[in-house]
């Protein structure tokens, strides 16, 4: 009975387990499969269970060769940053894979893969981070050093343009007009510079995005179906109103400038409380709590694959006439209020998912305008 019960607790507590196990025995064969693995996968223990590893993960991959190393070395081994993917499969997956001989029963291995999706995501979003506060130090320097020169070569160009013909005064239009551009964009690069604490206050995420969803549906994003899948019980996020309208106003243009060639061009909102994801930050003891999730999902073409990674960083864009900071300011405005947003993306699904921090009890209180934080569903 006590060895029943042994057995039983084992099976519980690898259940338990949030990282996806399994564990392969005589040629590759799995004979066990936590719920972890059943979600990772995509298919049931049942399933699982009457299938060889090779089954589901793309032929030649190094899991393959890092068990028969396992087997032959008697010893537990990683392979770092695997590419997990098969046509079972929605999508690949990067994970870290940890793998340990089993000494009571010859020829089998224990699996446990650590996806590395979130981490790197996060670790890119600290990267952007750091890329933004360089572009800071960029602003302040252009601001004071540019634009002082700038207003004089603009007035230089209004007196020539007074005073030319023809040709000459064409070349003198388009150097006010190209000053006038330089300008622009510097006063958008000083928004960077902007180090002030942002004020921030429990906030209705839902309000926000009804707030931007009829903005865009009036504006930018006409003509576009939207879809809403809110979650009703999500509490305040602690952020600033005009700034959050901002970022997802910013991301929707983003979306609808992306659809403009697809036939059927729908833009999806979702909100959803994610517990357990934490990060931790420079100067702060505690990992911070990120549960908040708000996604913003469209079914254009996607995100050039060799864009994507650099996707946040300054003066990266795919548009012709883009300057490449709007998600840059995006990045820096998230991580102002201490999230993170990441970015998913294949032809005919890009998703951004921004994460918050909850707003606690000791903070102040929502205006009344923004209503109760359960009024969407």
């Amino acid at each position: 009975m006590s060895a029943a019960l042994s057995i039983d607790l084992q099976t519980a507590i690898l259940q338990s387990l949030p990282q996806p196990v399994i564990v392969c025995g005589n040629e590759g064969a799995i004979v066990f499969a936590n719920y972890a693995a059943e979600a990772f996968f995509q298919a049931s223990s049942s399933i699982l269970t009457r299938q060889k590893l090779s089954d589901f993960i793309a032929f030649g991959s190094p899991i393959l060769s890092l068990i028969d190393s396992v087997l032959t070395r008697h010893a537990s081994m990683i392979e770092y940053r695997v590419q997990i993917g098969s046509s079972r499969m929605n999508e690949d997956r990067i994970a870290d894979v940890y793998a340990s001989p089993i000494p009571e029963i010859d020829g089998y291995v224990t699996l446990i893969f650590q996806e590395r999706t979130m981490a790197d995501k996060i670790d890119r979003q600290l990267v952007s981070r750091g890329a933004a506060r360089s572009v800071t130090g960029l602003a302040a320097m252009l601001a004071h050093e540019i634009k002082n020169p700038l207003s004089g070569i603009r007035g230089a160009s209004q007196l020539l343009e007074q005073s030319a013909t023809g040709d000459d005064r064409s070349l003198a239009r388009l150097i006010r007009d190209e000053t006038d551009r330089i300008v622009d964009l510097v006063d958008r690069m000083e928004v960077f510079g902007d180090e002030r604490p942002v004020e921030r206050s429990p906030i209705n995420i839902h309000v926000v995005l009804e707030r931007v969803k009829l903005l865009a549906a009036n504006g930018v994003a006409k003509g576009i179906t939207f879809s809403e899948e809110y979650d009703p019980s999500l509490p305040p996020v602690l952020g600033n109103r005009d700034q959050l309208i901002q970022v997802f106003l910013n991301l929707i243009k983003n979306a609808a400038e992306a659809l403009e060639r697809t036939a059927k061009p729908e833009i999806r909102i979702a909100t959803a409380f994610r517990p357990g994801i934490r990060i931790s930050v420079t100067g702060v003891s505690q990992r911070i709590s990120l549960p908040l999730e708000i996604v913003i999902e469209d079914n254009g073409p996607g995100v050039p694959a060799d864009i994507l990674p650099f996707l946040f960083d300054p003066f990266v864009t795919t548009k012709l006439s883009g300057s490449g900071l709007g998600l840059a300011l995006v990045a820096k405005i998230v991580g102002d209020h201490g999230g993170v947003i990441d970015c998913e993306s294949r032809p005919g699904r890009t998703r951004f998912r921004i994460l918050l921090p909850v707003a606690k009890p000791g903070d102040a209180q929502p205006n009344e305008s923004e209503g109760p934080v359960s009024t969407y569903g």
